[in-house]
């Protein structure tokens, strides 16, 4: 079987943050476009000025609502997944002592848990299912957080094994600053969602949006293994770490 070019490999598995990503941003964007072309209609399940995704989600756009919200959590669990393998193959920089495999795979974990959230919410509308709806939202929010604070840590000390690289120190602090804010929003989120609809709609808004950039961070994070041989980044190990490497392998 032809191989492709050490080059063009890494393009086999960097698409998937990308189409997740992609997906992600034109289902909102068109959800958004529909909503305010409509002139705002008060959807059934609102029940404030301002329509949440679900509101809109839970609509004649239930199908599109639903496929993007399926494309993007299996696409963000197989980011992780395949960056957790691209690691543990030596052509993204390796974990360098056993917390860092655990907490890489924690975040798959929290990643796993927060998309089946996101898929379940979707088909379990807010205009039907307005308990479970919330529940899954929560699932969802909870699991994609904690996923992004086990990536971060993770890339924390990635970044302090490997000082002298700086695009593990661009990923940590892509990592870290959106996450950040996306989580603070989402606390605000909470708490406006009963004492201040409009503005838990308008942060909701803003929250999903947002999420897209977190996903594309991914892109870069996989792109770094453009024209790395497999276990060629095993050989910046010191000797010393050397057995402990070899015992997470």
């Amino acid at each position: 079987m032809h191989r492709l070019p050490l080059r063009y490999y890494h393009w086999q598995y960097v698409w998937i943050p990308l189409v997740a990503a992609g997906v992600w941003f034109g289902s909102l964007l068109a959800m958004l476009i529909v909503y305010l072309a409509s002139g705002r209609p008060k959807y059934v399940s609102q029940e404030g000025n301002i329509a949440y995704i679900s509101d809109v989600g839970a609509s004649g756009l239930k199908p599109l609502f639903v496929t993007a919200c399926a494309i993007t959590a299996v696409g963000f669990f197989l980011s992780l997944v395949v960056e957790r393998i691209l690691r543990h193959t030596g052509r993204l920089v390796p974990d360098m002592r056993t917390r860092e495999h655990v907490l890489s795979i924690l975040a798959i974990i929290g990643s796993f848990i927060g998309g089946c959230g996101l898929l379940l919410l979707s088909i379990l509308d807010t205009k039907r299912h307005s308990t479970a709806h919330r529940v899954c939202l929560l699932i969802f929010i909870v699991g994609i957080a904690l996923s992004a604070i086990f990536s971060i840590i993770e890339y924390r000390l990635l970044q302090k094994d490997f000082p002298d690289y700086t695009t593990i120190r661009i990923a940590y602090i892509a990592k870290g600053l959106i996450a950040t804010i996306l989580i603070l929003l989402a606390i605000a989120f909470g708490i406006t969602l009963r004492v201040a609809q409009d503005v838990g709609a308008i942060l909701e808004w803003i929250i999903a949006f947002g999420f897209t950039l977190y996903l594309l961070v991914f892109y870069y994070d996989l792109r770094l293994s453009k024209n790395v041989e497999g276990g060629q980044l095993r050989q910046l190990v010191h000797p010393s770490q050397s057995a402990e490497m070899t015992e997470i392998s």
